[in-house]
């Protein structure tokens, strides 16, 4: 690997890693809004 290879790989962004942040965050999302939507509105307001 030459240096200048070594050098762009240093400064490109991680795309990979944000890819899956953002599967997981969207993961916990969709989670989040089944247990909302799904168990908490449907048993109503606590009395």
């Amino acid at each position: 690997m030459t240096e200048e290879e070594r050098k762009k790989i240093l400064e490109s962004s991680p795309v990979g890693t944000f890819a899956l942040m953002a599967a997981v965050i969207g993961s916990m999302v969709i989670g989040w809004l089944f247990l909302y939507f799904g168990v908490f509105v449907p048993r109503g307001m606590i009395n």
